[in-house]
């Protein structure tokens, strides 16, 4: 088959080669993308006077009968014809004639699969901006119908101090919050429009990119041709910003995993989010939590590939750059599927309260409020600690918790101690004491909850920005 470009060569592209340059096996997603850039740039043509108005016309209802073909599933993408790009092109000028040669003027592939990269993306962060908003909704909803649970804070994976599991939740709740907002700086990088920069030096033709962007909906142009086409910051942004969400989500995998197990028994996840062993009847296992924790490991490869790809790059276009995309795309399908499993794995979680509150009732978890206890007492930290500390090996020699101990016990550490103790170091005293700001008690978890509402809030209007903004 002829290619589009093949003028100044004598000889047919070796087919090994055509099938290892071949970027439409992947790219021909970007279809959608391709013809609405497409179209906005035979408008503009026709409204500059660079064709007729009338072949401008004519250019875009060929592209618009061949979006519809591809949509109904009547268009075969060829790989002799390299990406998506030239199968549109070629099938418009089979469809409407030798007007459909001049769809590219003023434009080359370069300048154009940059434009269709940034419109997928912008689609791509609108949705995962979305699911991103819910399952941090599911995080506040979990956190509002255990809010009064308990349960036993870590350290080391060792337990530290009893804290509310609402606490907990919002925890990931901030983490994700901070998701949101480097999603927003992944737009204001994915919103700027490179058509116009041709290959690489701009284009002789009186071309306006500003109607065009306005069409496409893009906030901002590059101010410079070069930097247009060989720009993948956006992608790396994008891939950073899915390496730390990933990675946050590992976290609270690794940690549901933990306390599905029997040996914690602190929560009990729906069977619908679970499978079972083909061999072990009694089986049910935390898929989900699992398989997140591990797709961490490929968005993080995605984001070291693409960073490794750049790297030594000269100005501007080079092949290498056809590698971005791959590793874009199933980091957006691998977000997409997570979050949306995600949200709806928590919203079926059941949290055992009697068991998390077993827990903090029968360890050492108060140990730092009997030494705060003496502190408000008059007696230095460092001696209340030593203390504490001493009153624990005590216990543990003896194989008793802290609130078995006797009064009299308590005063054979320290003179200090009255009956008050007992009170002192109940884990609801130990949780409600702590009203630091951020801290676990009940008033601050009610604060949390007001301003995770109130960030909801302001990220709806984002949301807003997005869906109209988004092609």
């Amino acid at each position: 088959m002829a290619k589009l470009w093949g003028g100044r060569f004598a000889k047919g592209t070796d087919v090994l080669v055509e099938e290892f340059t071949s970027s439409v096996g992947f790219d021909q997603r970007m279809y959608r993308e391709d013809i609405t850039g497409s179209i906005a740039h035979a408008r503009m043509l026709g409204q500059c006077g660079i064709i007729d108005k009338a072949e401008a016309d004519t250019i875009i209802k060929g592209l618009e009968s061949i979006l519809a073909d591809i949509e109904a599933g009547k268009f075969s993408f060829e790989v002799a014809l390299e990406d998506v790009h030239m199968n549109v092109e070629k099938r418009l000028t089979d469809r409407i004639g030798a007007v459909g040669g001049k769809l590219h003027t003023g434009r080359s592939r370069n300048d154009q699969v940059a434009l269709d990269t940034h419109m997928y993306l912008k689609g791509a962060i609108r949705d995962i901006a979305e699911l991103l908003h819910d399952l941090q909704l599911a995080l506040v909803e979990t956190a509002e119908k255990y809010g009064d649970v308990m349960m036993p804070g870590y350290t080391h994976l060792q337990r530290a101090q009893p804290i509310l599991f609402a606490h907990h939740m919002l925890a990931y709740f901030s983490m994700l919050a901070r998701d949101f907002r480097r999603l927003e700086g992944v737009w204001q990088g994915t919103d700027m429009m490179p058509l116009g920069a041709g290959a690489l030096a701009g284009t002789t033709y009186p071309i306006d990119r500003h109607q065009v962007a306005r069409e496409l909906k893009f906030d901002a142009l590059y101010e410079n041709s070069l930097d247009a086409v060989s720009d993948r910051d956006y992608i790396l942004e994008f891939l950073s910003f899915a390496s730390i969400l990933m990675m946050h989500l590992s976290r609270i995998s690794e940690e549901i995993i933990l306390w599905s197990s029997a040996e914690f028994a602190f929560i009990e996840l729906d069977d619908g989010h679970c499978t079972g062993s083909s061999i072990m009847p009694q089986k049910k296992n935390p898929d989900v939590a699992e398989l997140v924790r591990g797709k961490t490991g490929r968005v993080y490869g995605h984001l070291m590939s693409l960073l490794t790809v750049t790297k030594g790059l000269p100005l501007a276009y080079n092949k290498d750059m056809q590698e971005d995309k791959e590793g874009m795309f199933d980091t957006i399908d691998t977000l997409k599927f997570s979050l949306k499993v995600y949200a709806s794995m928590l919203r079926g979680m059941k949290v055992n309260k009697q068991v998390m509150e077993r827990a903090v009732s029968q360890d050492f978890s108060n140990a730092t409020d009997m030494a705060d206890y003496l502190v408000k007492k008059g007696l230095p930290f460092r001696q209340a600690h030593e203390v504490a500390g001493k009153a624990v090996a005590h216990c543990i020699i003896e194989k008793k918790w802290l609130m078995d101990l006797s009064l009299a016990e308590f005063q054979s550490f320290h003179p200090l101690f009255e009956a008050d103790i007992m009170n002192a170091i109940q884990p609801e005293t130990c949780v409600n004491a702590r009203k630091s700001y951020g801290g676990t008690s009940s008033a601050s978890r009610e604060r949390q909850l007001t301003v995770a509402r109130e960030t909801l809030e302001e990220q709806e209007a984002l949301l807003d920005v997005y869906t109209e903004s988004a092609i």
